[in-house]
């Protein structure tokens, strides 16, 4: 059995991926702002925890914090991904999604997702998960969903008027 070991672990070294088995806690992975690893290149704001990164398969396993009253871009990129919203509200595509409610998305422009209150969300990304969108279109976005929570509405305020400001520094 060790001979057969040897050889399993001779060939998965030999492919070049991450065969590594690992279970975490979620406590043991701080949460660090997109802007430090650069993986996303989405507006500020924006908090990861990377799960699992193999560079040579190309697959990113994280989780991702929006603030409340956050907005992504309508974007682009060269990767697909499977989102789980776990907590929170995602707005986008005329649905207002939940924890346990599902999005795939891959290299046609999608978006703009609205979190109104807030959301935490479990996504897997096969490529580059480098977002490609026009800081124009956020800046003259308009938000469609209503905050539900004061820390939402608070939320909002705060990034309209930073959009606001955006537009009379140009």
């Amino acid at each position: 059995m060790e001979e057969q070991k040897t050889a399993e672990q001779k060939k998965a070294a030999a492919d070049g991926y991450d065969h590594t088995f690992k279970a975490i806690y979620d406590k043991d992975i701080p949460w660090e702002s997109d802007d430090v690893r650069g993986l996303l290149k989405l507006p500020k704001g924006v908090k990861v925890k990377v799960l699992n990164y193999d560079p040579v398969m190309k697959r990113l396993d994280m989780k991702q914090q929006f603030p409340p009253g956050y907005v992504e871009p309508a974007h682009t990129h060269t990767s697909w991904h499977s989102i789980l919203v776990t907590k929170g509200r995602m707005c986008v595509a005329g649905k207002d999604l939940r924890p346990g409610d599902y999005v795939f998305g891959w290299d046609i422009p999608h978006g703009p997702y609205e979190y109104p209150d807030g959301c935490e969300v479990f996504i897997v990304y096969m490529g580059d998960a480098t977002h490609i969108w026009e800081k124009d279109d956020l800046i003259q976005h308009k938000n469609i969903w209503n905050p539900e929570t004061d820390e939402g509405k608070k939320g909002v305020e705060t990034h309209i008027k930073k959009r606001e400001e955006d537009v009379s520094v140009k």
